[in-house]
């Protein structure tokens, strides 16, 4: 079936410049850049090389904005795929969010013209954020998360999306390697021999024990990577995660974690196997080095939510783990603008 004029301007206007030439980046897509955020040392007492990559830069202030642009991406496939008439109807597109994924999503879409995102949402979910997204545009739909695990035939559901397709659970999307690859090399490209990041939904920290493994394991190497191979093979990527339903990293919480393919024994196999460091693993924070990470994030202008610099937090609890003169990143994930 061909394209209405308006799909043909859309489906023009999406430029991808290359899969993974760093001289050709996609991403932000007005102004590609590689690395597409900055990197810059921090000042951590007791610790000598302490980096921060600060994705709070980005257009809608968080790392959800890399995903975003790859649904954007997608629906160059589907526009494509109705031009070649294999396509009737552009489909739609339901998430299951707390709010950034959603927020990043939606700004994507409204700007190149793409239907509206439909959103499903906890009944007890912030009214601001709730706000915030209707007034992008975003269809919501509301129900009692926490009760029972959501799988993808509930999800599209509860937001009346029988001909779409859920982004939460869609393992055809491939969001374990393709939502936050270009972010994944730019952060194993730090040469850092210990890397804290925020541990959500589990997909960032995923993409990078992924883009890790295939580094190491194949001979050729993607053109983005230029970071040490035997530097990386004993980098410990430590996630940083909460099981509290009280703490302020509320979107790290999560009663289930269906789609996450990450586990004990996922990570157990990659430091058994020699593809990352000996610490490398999901933990815990504690809320007093929560507060002590928002306190020197503030302090040191960084803007960042509680669940963004999670990372630091679970360093300051870990102070005594990790050797003093080692480098050291810790991921900022940002705040929702």
């Amino acid at each position: 079936m061909p394209l209405s004029k308006k799909e043909e301007r859309i489906l023009k206007s999406i430029v991808v410049a290359s899969q993974n030439n760093p001289r050709r980046p996609e991403f932000p897509p007005d102004n590609p850049q590689f690395p597409a955020t900055p990197t810059r040392r921090i000042a951590v007492p007791g610790f000598s090389q302490v980096w921060l990559k600060d994705e709070s830069v980005n257009p809608t202030g968080t790392h959800k904005d890399r995903m975003a642009w790859e649904m954007v991406v997608t629906y160059r496939d589907f526009l494509q795929s109705k031009k070649e008439g294999r396509l009737k109807k552009i489909p739609e597109l339901s998430i299951l969010s707390s709010g950034s994924a959603a927020l990043a999503i939606q700004s994507m879409f409204k700007k190149y013209g793409l239907p509206s995102i439909r959103v499903l949402m906890d009944s007890g979910a912030d009214l601001l954020t709730v706000n915030k997204l209707k007034e992008l545009g975003c269809r919501l739909f509301f129900t009692h998360l926490g009760k029972r695990i959501l799988h993808w035939e509930d999800i599209l559901r509860l937001t009346r999306n029988s001909d779409g397709f859920d982004i939460t659970s869609n393992e055809a999307f491939d969001p374990t390697i393709r939502f936050y690859d270009w972010m994944s090399y730019e952060i194993i490209n730090s040469n850092a021999e210990y890397i804290f990041v925020p541990f959500g939904t589990g997909q960032l920290y995923e993409n990078i024990m992924n883009i890790v493994k295939q580094e190491l394991s194949y001979k050729r190497r993607d053109p983005r990577f230029r970071g040490s191979k035997n530097i990386l093979r004993n980098t410990s990527i430590l996630g940083a995660t909460t099981t509290s339903h009280m703490s302020k990293a509320v979107k790290l919480y999560a009663p289930f974690l269906p789609y996450s393919h990450c586990s004990q024994q996922w990570i157990k196999f990659y430091r058994s196997t020699g593809q990352t460091g000996l610490l490398s693993n999901v933990y815990a924070i504690q809320e007093t080095f929560l507060d002590r990470a928002l306190m020197f994030a503030r302090s040191h202008g960084i803007r960042s939510e509680p669940s963004g610099i999670a990372g630091l937090a679970l360093l300051l609890q870990m102070k005594n783990k990790i050797p003093k003169g080692k480098k050291i990143l810790i991921v900022n994930t940002g705040k929702t603008i």
